[in-house]
């Protein structure tokens, strides 16, 4: 899945389309009502995921289940979130078709974990 893939998909599942907080191709997800993130693409060095060749990669981070994310990290395509809380975020390797499932399904389980709680109100 492309980035430009990834935008169409999350702008027909959630109405969301990416945001350039940092004025470069590093995007931002995140939900309308609070705001909260549900995913960052981000584009690092090959060289510092470990990958072969010359040249970027471009990432997805994830909000994740820590034991999920442990798992999916034993995967190639999968790494410690690239500058997010490496144990409850997951960073995925874009523009690999082999890996656009799960990513469908990180991005949804990631929406979920990061929309507003629908914890019951306590009266007082």
């Amino acid at each position: 899945m492309t980035r430009q893939e990834l935008f169409a998909w999350c702008m027909d599942q959630y109405g969301t389309e990416p945001e350039y907080p940092w004025k470069d191709r590093n995007a931002v997800l995140r939900h309308k009502d609070n705001k909260k993130w549900y995913g960052v693409i981000l584009e690092t060095g090959k060289n510092k995921l470990g990958l072969p060749g010359e040249g970027t990669a471009e990432l997805l981070n994830v909000k994740c289940d820590p034991v999920l994310a442990a798992s999916c990290r034993t995967q190639p395509g999968f790494f410690p979130a690239w500058h997010m809380n490496k144990e409850k975020w997951l960073s995925i390797l874009l523009n690999e078709p082999e890996l656009d499932t799960a990513i469908k399904n990180l991005l949804a389980l990631s929406f979920d974990l990061t929309s507003p709680s629908s914890r019951p109100q306590h009266s007082k």
